[in-house]
């Protein structure tokens, strides 16, 4: 047993420890309990010690499920030559008849489904990749915020049956009048005035993560990739920013049909004998990209046509990029008003519109990676 070529070992990670099981590349063996060990880098360290020094000529996979302590253990292990899988909850195999969940068989059971190669890791983005994405977050949060606050105010006018005289909300004349204005009672004044300071200061917050997001994406090893996706229509900086920092390396699936499925954006189905059903999209994947997407695919609605504002951001792309968001936004508003004349949902219209988009961004990502080292291996349209 000694002489096993493999130790597969299941990590339980959580913020205080990790439960630690581990099993030999054997079929007849036996999955063995460790223990528990603290969350800390010296104890992984010195816990892939131990296995060294037991199993000297053995490889070390480690494995453990992706949760809020994010990638920092695969990242240690990985820098000290032990391959190591960070795979989603959601995609592990489960019984039906499994209704005991415990730290100890978690541990158990992915060392045990790692040895056996029923575990499909995920993509772990490198640190600055995850910087950006944190940053991006920051933004789509700080305005998240900024919108509700603006949202209690008028609920607090309303309720005081208050109308603004003011037409342009949030302009320099509406927050004037704002700051004008006088409530019957000097609690209710309290309430308006912390509000406008809320608003107030969120608006800077906002200008700030506006700022240092321009400022960081121009040093981003992706910035050429995002610069390039804003040739398509609905495409802005904020867009492909985030849709970049969240799916990370595009270039990583060999077919957008791939890309379409990893994102959720393709229809349920349930089909069996001569019948076909398929219902609502899948809603897998990241959530974030998938409603970046939808919000951009609202502008196909209109017909094609280059902006000045696209001529501007597509000024300093190459022929063949540019070439490529034409065509795309040529199929996409034609697609739009047909599947409209169809009697389709406003909804579903976009959806399908969105779930082609990734498509082209996908091709224009492509283009951008593959053109400097093959160009015979460029991309002029998206595969059928």
């Amino acid at each position: 047993m000694i002489n096993s070529s493999i130790i597969f070992i299941g990590l339980d990670t959580h913020k205080e420890f990790t439960e630690v099981a581990y099993v030999e590349d054997d079929r007849n063996a036996k999955i063995v309990h460790l223990g528990r060990v603290p969350s800390t880098k010296l104890s992984i360290k010195k816990l892939a010690r131990q296995f060294q020094s037991k199993y000297p000529k053995a490889t070390l996979h480690f494995v453990y499920e992706a949760g809020p302590c994010g990638y920092w253990i695969y990242r240690l292990l990985t820098s000290i030559g032990h391959p190591c899988y960070v795979v989603a909850p959601s995609l592990i195999p489960k019984k039906p008849g499994e209704q005991v969940k415990t730290d100890k068989r978690d541990a158990m059971k992915l060392a045990n489904l790692l040895r056996t190669g029923d575990l499909d890791p995920i993509y772990v983005p490198e640190p600055k990749d995850e910087a950006m994405r944190d940053l991006s977050r920051a933004r789509e949060i700080a305005m998240k915020d900024l919108k509700d606050s603006k949202y209690q105010l008028k609920a607090l006018l309303l309720r005081n049956n208050i109308k603004p005289t003011v037409q342009d909300n949030w302009s320099q004349k509406h927050l004037r009048w704002l700051t004008e204005l006088v409530l019957p009672y000097p609690s209710q004044q309290i309430v308006l005035q912390e509000y406008i300071q809320t608003i107030s200061e969120r608006v800077k917050r906002l200008a700030r993560l506006d700022n240092e997001l321009i400022h960081h994406v121009k040093n981003w090893r992706y910035y050429p990739v995002v610069k390039a996706i804003q040739a398509m229509r609905g495409v802005r900086l904020l867009v492909a920013v985030g849709v970049v920092a969240e799916l990370g390396d595009l270039t990583r699936f060999d077919h957008p049909r791939k890309l379409m499925s990893y994102l959720g954006l393709v229809p349920r189905e349930h089909s069996s004998g001569g019948h076909r059903r398929q219902g609502s999209i899948t809603k897998c994947g990241n959530g974030r990209a998938r409603r970046l997407l939808i919000e951009g695919a609202h502008s196909y609605r209109y017909s094609a046509n280059i902006s000045t504002d696209l001529q501007k951001r597509q000024k300093s792309l190459s022929k063949e990029i540019v070439d490529i968001g034409w065509q795309a936004q040529l199929r996409l508003c034609r697609r739009y008003q047909r599947l409209m004349k169809r009697g389709k949902h406003y909804n579903v219209v976009v959806t399908a519109i969105a779930r082609e988009m990734i498509a082209y961004i996908w091709a224009i990502a492509r283009e951008v990676v593959l053109s400097p080292v093959d160009p015979t291996k460029r991309l002029s349209r998206v595969p059928a």
